[in-house]
């Protein structure tokens, strides 16, 4: 299985993007590890992260992340959020919880 991720931050969140990074290799190794095995085994799975972060005129987060995997498409987006952490842990929450139903 052959992982990519790509990361769009704005000019103003620049200085954010290494938190970014580490949020996501954190949610991907500790919280999604035991859900994403069905994968591992399919050598020929092409698994896309991409996010997008901003901030709003209000200086709160509007986020998407969207995943595919395996031909498969997860998308979730949030807007007016204030705290970064918790936005991206709440984002992979909800791919977790999606990828646990099936």
């Amino acid at each position: 299985m052959e992982l990519k991720i790509i990361t769009h931050i704005w000019d103003n969140l620049l200085h954010s993007k290494e938190v970014v990074d580490r949020l996501v290799e954190e949610n991907l190794k500790n919280k999604l590890d035991w859900y994403l095995k069905q994968f591992e085994d399919k050598k020929d799975a092409e698994w896309i992260i991409e996010l997008k972060v901003d901030k709003n005129t209000r200086d709160l987060f509007d986020w998407i992340l969207q995943i595919n995997i395996d031909w498969n498409s997860f998308r979730y987006s949030r807007e007016d959020y204030k705290n970064l952490d918790d936005l991206i842990n709440n984002l992979f929450r909800h791919f977790k919880e999606e990828l646990s139903s099936k």
